[in-house]
């Protein structure tokens, strides 16, 4: 599957759609923008489209759309549960993205709390010791 750079209009439109609750959280991934909360991705950009987190119905409903499909990043048949890629169309209306980041952010508010990755901070260097010399 060849990579689709996410378009850089589609970022503005993304943060704009998202729901305004104080636990949504976003990072910059991949050349994109993905949105969390409780430490768990429940929307973001790819390729031309969006993808969402969905509860079971949600799924079905979404995958009921001309051009939405189960989401596999890499093409090779894994796909990442209860994600959907979204048509590329949804990126046109507002609202109809709008409606879609909320039914995933409401889905996945209910999941239980990600803990945070480690840190990659490099641990202190240990202090060097001066030897006692014998007088």
């Amino acid at each position: 599957m060849a990579w689709i750079k996410i378009p850089p209009e589609h970022h503005p439109l993304f943060r704009a759609a998202l729901p305004k609750d104080k636990r949504v959280s976003t990072v910059n991934m991949f050349g994109g923008v993905a949105a969390k909360v409780n430490n768990q991705m429940f929307a973001g950009l790819f390729a031309r489209s969006a993808i969402v987190k969905l509860s079971p119905e949600d799924q079905k409903t979404a995958l009921a759309l001309d051009g939405a499909v189960p989401f596999d990043p890499m093409g090779n048949g894994r796909v990442m549960t209860s994600t959907i890629q979204l048509p590329d169309d949804v990126m046109e209306d507002p609202e109809v993205l709008r409606g879609w980041l909320a039914r995933a952010f409401a889905y996945t508010s209910t999941l239980p709390k990600k803990k945070a990755p480690a840190s990659k901070k490099k641990p202190a260097p240990k202090k060097k010791t001066k030897k006692k010399t014998k007088r």
